[in-house]
């Protein structure tokens, strides 16, 4: 099976200059702000590379939808993606499913799961871009909701589909240059091949987990299947946690007012 081979994207960004975006306000660069030009070039080269196989989200599911313009309810729209869990992640939801027409497309969404994705025969890549300012330290990035990928886990298991998709990550790292951004250095990681018991999950910011991509564990050897049920039991976990350290906080101290 055809796969990316995330050697030769990253070789090929080394080096790559883009035009420095509008500054904010104040003079700084924002973080969403410098990481769009580099999404757009590991995009092209990508498209380069795998012409008929790399789309944005929305642009897979509008080539999907116009391929079959007779197939025109929500419920046979979903089946036309042939994986449960892949639907999961990757549809709009029922109601823009059924108003989507050849006169009313899809358009990019910064909430879409995926920047980027390949998709061939069946198996999908999840490909998402992030950018770091190599010139100043900054919390880790939001990558994923935990919650949403412990749905895509128990997905993942109900319908025993371990080895068509793939989500996978690309960090630039950038500095400043001659009123350009310049990568000088790129990253590879796979979610997958991270150990779930790595994975922090930050509750206060959404759920969401948050990591560098040049900074994630990448041990993991077991199965895929292990690897759905280990996340769910660290997510599960970590919600316990939370729960009880909520009731500790703000439930006890006020039950004697009630």
């Amino acid at each position: 099976m055809k796969k990316v081979d995330y050697h030769v994207i990253l070789s090929r960004m080394i080096d790559v200059t883009v035009e420095r975006p509008n500054k904010k306000s104040d003079g700084t660069l924002s973080g969403h702000a410098a990481g769009e030009p580099f999404e757009k070039c590991v995009y092209q080269h990508l498209k380069e590379l795998y012409p008929k196989s790399i789309f944005k989200q929305f642009e897979y599911l509008n080539d999907l939808y116009l391929k079959h313009p007779k197939v025109i309810s929500v419920q046979d729209r979903y089946a036309l993606l042939d994986s449960p869990t892949a639907l999961f992640l990757l549809s709009r939801g029922d109601k823009a499913t059924k108003n989507w027409s050849p006169e009313n497309v899809f358009e990019e969404k910064q909430n879409d799961t995926a920047d980027i994705m390949f998709y061939n025969n069946k198996y999908y890549d999840l490909i998402d871009v992030k950018t770091r300012n190599k010139s100043k330290d900054a919390q880790p990035p939001n990558i994923i909701s935990a919650y949403k990928l412990a749905q895509a886990c128990a997905c993942m298991i109900d319908n025993k589909e371990y080895d068509n998709l793939d989500i996978n990550y690309i960090e630039i790292d950038w500095i400043e240059e001659n009123n350009n951004l310049k990568c000088v250095c790129a990253h590879h990681a796979s979610l997958f091949n991270a150990s779930p018991k790595t994975l922090y999950i930050n509750w206060a910011a959404g759920m969401q987990i948050q990591f560098h991509v040049s900074d994630l564990d990448q041990t993991w050897k077991k199965s895929r299947k292990e690897w759905a049920h280990s996340y769910i039991k660290v997510f599960v976990e970590s919600a316990r946690h939370r729960c009880k350290r909520m009731e500790e906080m703000y439930i006890k101290p006020f039950l004697k007012y009630i």
